[in-house]
C-alpha cells in the first residue's frame, strides 16, 4: 500500500469526493481528512491509500489539478518524523 497526501483540498470537500477523484485510477483503500483538534473544521489535506501502481498514477495525473477552485498539491506521504512540538517552551 502507498500513502498520497492530497493537500490545498477545498475545506467543503468530503471523503466521498476525493475517493471518487481517486477511484478513476484504481481502487481506493482508505481515505483520511484532517480536521481541527479543538474546533472539528477540515486542515484542507488528507491521505488517501492504494496499491502502488495505480497510486503513482493517480498523483501523476491528479497533481496540480483543479477541485473546487483549489489547485491540489498531490505526492507521496513522508513519515512523520519523530518530536517536532508541543513541549515547553526554554528561553
Amino acid at each position: 500500500m502507498k500513502s498520497i497526501y492530497v493537500g490545498n483540498l477545498p475545506f467543503s470537500a468530503s471523503e466521498d469526493e476525493v475517493r471518487d477523484l481517486f477511484a478513476n485510477y484504481g481502487e481506493v483503500k482508505e481515505v483520511r481528512m484532517i480536521s481541527d483538534r479543538e474546533t472539528g473544521r477540515p486542515r484542507g489535506f488528507g491521505f488517501v491509500r492504494m496499491d502502488p501502481a495505480e497510486a503513482d498514477s493517480a498523483i501523476e495525473a491528479l497533481n496540480g489539478t483543479d477541485m473546487g477552485g483549489r489547485t491540489l498539491r498531490i505526492n507521496e506521504a513522508q513519515d512523520r518524523k519523530p518530536g517536532g512540538g508541543g513541549g515547553p517552551r526554554r528561553n
